[in-house]
């Protein structure tokens, strides 16, 4: 190799730089909403008005219907704000749809925005259905503000927690192979605690249940491939397997609690 073949060649700082970032995952296609949908909303903004009364400051849509991913067995999922404190939830029936109402004060959920994990990412794509003196309007901006900030970031305390308790449920799962029917049940606690986990320790905000293997696929598709091999296993024994590896790999990086003897 001449003098000029070694000058021309890349540097490996180079070469990270022109590497471009991986596009965020395509958004799913709005469907549309179903008939009646629409009139039942009404109907259910009517009940919450009519029960809160000179109180309510905002009634927000959240949930599939505010993303605009009805399904036939979505519910109506309303956030109606109060002043002063409010701290209650009632399911009723509009149609045949179930409306999930939680009725909040609307300078809690304010507070709340600080700190919470999943406040963010709820609010995010809400409907606003019924706004007093702007207060829907000024949340849902801050709403935007606190989500482009990012999750607080897990301590290293936190990390090695939610690696112990993965690793505990998996245990407990593998001692009890032969009652099969606890062991799957411990593995599902298992799973969900691992998709907490996942979030947590790469700094992601929660997404919906429909788009988490999605979500995760688009940022690291081994584990997700991993996930995937785990939900759809045969056997306990593949499912114990597969576990451990999805474990292994979502926990390289954090270390084993201290030993004490």
């Amino acid at each position: 190799m001449n003098s000029d073949t070694a000058t021309s060649t890349p540097t490996r700082e180079e070469l990270n730089a022109e590497l471009l970032q991986v596009p965020e995952p395509p958004e799913q296609p709005e469907l549309p909403p179903p008939p009646g949908f629409e009139e039942s909303v009404e109907v259910a903004v009517r009940h919450v008005k009519g029960r809160r009364g000179g109180d309510l400051v905002g009634i927000i849509l959240i949930g599939s219907a505010a993303r605009r991913a009805l399904t036939p067995h979505s519910d109506i999922d309303l956030l109606a704000l109060v002043k002063g404190e409010a701290d209650s939830h009632e399911i009723l029936r509009v149609g045949e749809r179930l409306a999930d109402i939680r009725y909040h004060g609307y300078q809690t959920v304010e507070e709340d925005l600080r700190y919470s994990l999943r406040l963010p990412s709820l609010l995010r794509k809400g409907r606003i259905l019924y706004d007093h003196d702007s207060i829907c309007a000024n949340l849902i901006e801050k709403v935007h503000q606190r989500f482009r900030q990012g999750p607080p970031a897990a301590s290293i305390n936190e990390q090695i927690r939610l690696k112990a308790e993965c690793y505990h449920l998996l245990g407990k799962a593998q001692d009890l192979v032969e009652k099969p029917g606890t062991a799957h049940y411990l593995l599902t606690l298992f799973y969900e605690e691992c998709i907490a986990a996942f979030f947590r320790l790469r700094g992601f905000w929660l997404v919906s249940p429909v788009d988490i293997h999605r979500f995760m696929h688009s940022r690291e598709p081994a584990l997700a491939d991993l996930a995937g091999q785990f939900l759809t296993a045969t056997t306990l024994t593949d499912q114990l397997n597969f576990g451990r590896q999805f474990a292994d790999l979502l926990f390289k990086d954090v270390p084993n609690p201290a030993r004490i003897d």
